[in-house]
C-alpha cells in the first residue's frame, strides 16, 4: 500500500476518476491518506481522518512513505489552522495560501514553514459556536469543506475538527455518533440537530445555538430558528427542513 498527503490549499475528490466526476468532498493542506488503487492519471484514496473515499488527480497529493505516515497518525497534539485564510512558506519567495481547518501538525514533511495561529488541544464545547460563526456567509458547495464553500456535514465536520472533534464526512454517517436526545430543550450549544426528506433518508446536518436557533449550510451558512417541527427560515418564512433527531457528540 501507498500514503500520500495533500501538499495543496485544497484538493477536489471525487466520485469517479474523471474531472466531471462530481465533487463529494475536499482535502484540505496537510491532510493525509491511503492510496487504495493507483491509474496514470487518477488515485482513489482514503483519507486518515474520517475514512472518507474517492477519486484525486495524481499532479495535485504528494507519496509519503509509510513510517511519516505512521507518524502523522501517532503524533499528538495535532494542530490546525485557526485563521480564515493563512500562508506557508513554500521557498523563499513564494507564499501559498492555507484555509481555517488545515493541518500544520506535519507541514515540515513538505519542506514548508508556517508561522500562523493554530489550535491545538480539545476546545470547550462553547468555542463550537465561536467557530462556526467564522463561516456566516460562506456559499454552500455540494462537497466542499472549505470558506469559499462547503455543504451542511462539511461545515458541521470542519467545525468540529477545528476544536479537536471527529466528525464522519455526511449527514448520514455523522447521525450514527454520539448520543440521541429525546427534546431540544435537553440540547446545549454545540449539540447536533439532523434532518430527513420525504423518505425518511438524513439529508442535512445544522450545529444548535442557544435559544433555539441553529447555524447550518444552506444556500449559505446561515442562522435559523428551530423547533420540534424543524428549520424555519427567517427570510422565507417556512419550514425548510423536517427535524429527525438531535445528538450530543461532546
Amino acid at each position: 500500500m501507498q500514503y500520500g498527503i495533500c501538499p495543496l490549499s485544497v484538493v477536489p475528490i471525487r466520485l469517479r476518476a474523471s474531472e466531471e466526476g462530481e465533487l463529494i468532498s475536499q482535502f484540505l493542506y496537510g491532510e493525509h491518506f491511503k492510496l487504495l488503487e493507483q491509474r496514470k492519471f487518477w488515485s482513489k484514496v482514503r483519507c486518515a481522518f474520517d475514512g472518507f473515499e474517492g477519486w484525486v488527480l495524481n499532479n495535485q497529493i504528494q507519496l509519503i512513505a509509510q513510517e511519516i505516515y505512521d507518524a502523522i497518525e501517532n503524533r499528538d497534539p495535532k494542530q490546525f489552522v485557526s485563521d480564515l485564510v493563512a500562508f506557508v512558506s513554500i521557498n523563499t519567495s513564494e507564499l501559498m495560501p492555507v484555509l481555517i481547518g488545515s493541518s500544520v501538525h506535519d507541514f515540515t514533511i513538505l519542506n514548508h514553514k508556517f508561522e500562523g495561529s493554530v489550535i491545538q488541544f480539545k476546545s470547550d464545547k462553547l468555542e463550537l459556536i465561536k467557530t462556526a460563526s467564522l463561516y456566516r456567509n460562506a456559499p454552500y458547495l455540494s462537497g466542499g469543506r472549505t470558506p469559499f464553500g462547503l455543504d451542511a456535514s462539511g461545515f458541521t465536520q470542519i467545525v468540529y475538527r477545528i476544536n479537536g472533534y471527529k466528525l464522519k464526512r455526511t449527514a448520514i454517517e455523522q447521525s450514527s455518533q454520539g448520543e440521541a436526545l429525546s427534546f431540544i430543550e435537553e440540547s446545549e450549544p454545540g449539540d447536533l440537530a439532523f434532518f430527513d426528506n420525504s423518505e425518511g433518508i438524513i439529508n442535512h446536518v445544522g450545529i444548535i445555538m442557544k435559544d433555539n436557533y441553529i447555524i447550518h449550510a444552506y444556500g449559505k451558512v446561515r442562522v435559523d430558528r428551530l423547533d420540534h417541527t424543524g428549520i424555519f427560515n427567517t427570510d422565507t418564512r417556512t419550514y425548510t427542513h423536517s427535524l429527525r433527531v438531535i445528538k450530543k457528540i461532546i
